[in-house]
């Protein structure tokens, strides 16, 4: 099967799983009646990264829909002793409704439950909770999915057989985890392939540098790497142009504009890109319903898709595509 019919067989469809019913269907995503002008906080994982931009765009669009305020914050990194402050910031404001991406899946569990108890909507976007019981919904992208995906695309680039990496960010986090753990499950379906340990980079793009450099230079035979998240990405991206590189093949998850400028000068030859703006569409709609007394919907997982340099530019295609601002 050709790289580009595997990719392209990457589109993976919404899935919902209802809060108190089987329901199997996204709500249709029209505005619910908003009986106030609520005011909503987004805490996003980290400030200034492409993909949070992207959702607080989506979210300020259907808040602006919705006739709600929305305010928008985040810490300066992703660390969970970073924005704990953050949310007890928020908390203390008391808006009506907040959606949070946790930047850890256990640590965070008092602060936020706090966020609840203190009588604020709670709404998981991206991630999520260990414990999600007192969360209006959680809405993210299936990360399982999207990992098994990346394994079966660089699994096809590097001639189903070699040595590969994959570059995290921390465990702990519900996404990454779920990356790693769909891409390390599918491998096992390729026994030619050697899966190295996970390393780390605590979501800084130069220790992915490092980390890339240290690889190549440890195993010479290096044929793969699958990063993560942006910033890993970034950061394989610089080690292998600034090692010359030519011959690894790098799967990574986003698109962030400087990934989709590595994507098609050949850096990086495939992108399991995300939809952040409907994940912040989706976090206002949610939050604003459980406002108003309505039926919220306990899971929500929005679509993904495989970019490669053939099919980037394709129409269909540029929802997937990050921004670096809302204008």
């Amino acid at each position: 099967m050709r790289i580009r019919t595997v990719i392209m067989m990457g589109l993976v469809l919404i899935t919902v799983a209802a809060c108190s019913s089987s329901a199997t269907t996204q709500p249709s995503g029209g505005p619910s009646a908003a009986a106030k002008a609520w005011n909503l906080t987004l805490i996003q994982g980290v400030a200034g990264d492409p993909f949070y931009v992207t959702m607080a765009c989506g979210a300020q669009a259907e808040a602006t829909k919705e006739g709600v305020n929305l305010n928008v914050t985040g810490g300066n990194k992703w660390d969970a002793t970073v924005q704990k402050p953050v949310i007890d910031s928020v908390t203390a404001a008391h808006p009506d409704g907040v959606m949070v991406a946790p930047d850890d899946s256990k640590a965070l569990l008092a602060p936020l439950k706090a966020m609840s108890d203190a009588g604020i909507k709670v709404t998981f976007v991206d991630t999520k909770l260990d414990d999600t019981s007192f969360a209006v919904s959680s809405i993210a992208t299936d990360n399982l999915a999207g990992g098994t995906l990346a394994a079966k695309t660089l699994a096809q680039l590097v001639g189903d057989k070699g040595t590969v990496l994959v570059v995290n960010v921390d465990p702990g986090i519900s996404t990454t985890d779920a990356r790693v753990k769909g891409f390390t499950d599918e491998m096992k379906n390729h026994p030619n392939i050697t899966v190295l340990d996970v390393q780390y980079t605590h979501d800084d793009p130069t220790a992915a540098t490092t980390i890339t450099t240290a690889t190549l230079a440890a195993h010479p035979d290096l044929a793969g790497v699958f990063a993560t998240n942006v910033q890993n990405a970034e950061g394989v991206a610089t080690g292998l142009k600034q090692a010359s590189n030519t011959t690894v093949k790098t799967i990574a998850f986003d698109a962030g504009p400087k990934q989709i400028e590595d994507l098609n000068n050949g850096i990086v030859q495939g992108l399991i890109a995300q939809d952040p703006y409907g994940i912040g569409v989706a976090g206002v709609q949610q939050t604003v319903l459980a406002l108003n007394g309505g039926s919220t919907t306990a899971t929500i997982q929005t679509q993904l898709a495989a970019l490669t340099k053939d099919n980037v530019n394709d129409p269909t295609m540029q929802k997937y595509l990050y921004k670096a601002s809302c204008s």
